[in-house]
């Protein structure tokens, strides 16, 4: 009997699968649907770092932590839904947190790493990006 070794390319698949469901998912419900749930209570109080107006940042953080991370967990469009989420992270790590401690700094930049890393390397082949438009 011979034992069948998955292919590198399917274990990187497998791997970025992995990192897009949790860091899309925890992204989603951890800090995007959150901000869905107070909306109203946060809106007038929402950080605004590119002075646009509480309301607008808040629907931004909105767009990019819920919007963004379930596209990142399908895999559709990732590479772009990524964008947003790294902006959003980043923002959150130099800006919001620009004068705070490393320790408040890393949360963030935590998220925004796998972000940079989807937009180097897509969604791999477990993916709608792929079913649709074999990529």
């Amino acid at each position: 009997m011979q034992l069948k070794v998955a292919s590198q390319e399917t274990l990187n698949s497998v791997g970025l699968l992995i990192m897009r469901i949790w860091i899309g998912g925890a992204m989603l419900l951890a800090h995007g649907w959150p901000k869905v749930a107070t909306f109203s209570d946060r809106l007038q109080t929402f950080p605004d770092p590119l002075g646009i107006g509480s309301p607008t940042s808040l629907v931004a953080a909105i767009l990019a932590e819920v919007g963004c991370a379930l596209l990142i967990v399908i895999g559709l469009g990732t590479r772009l839904a990524a964008v947003p989420l790294l902006f959003t992270m980043l923002m959150a790590a130099f800006v919001i947190h620009g004068d705070d401690p490393w320790s408040k700094k890393e949360f963030a930049l935590l998220y925004a790493v796998p972000c940079l890393m989807f937009i180097i390397t897509g969604p791999g082949r477990f993916s709608l990006d792929r079913i649709l438009f074999k990529k």
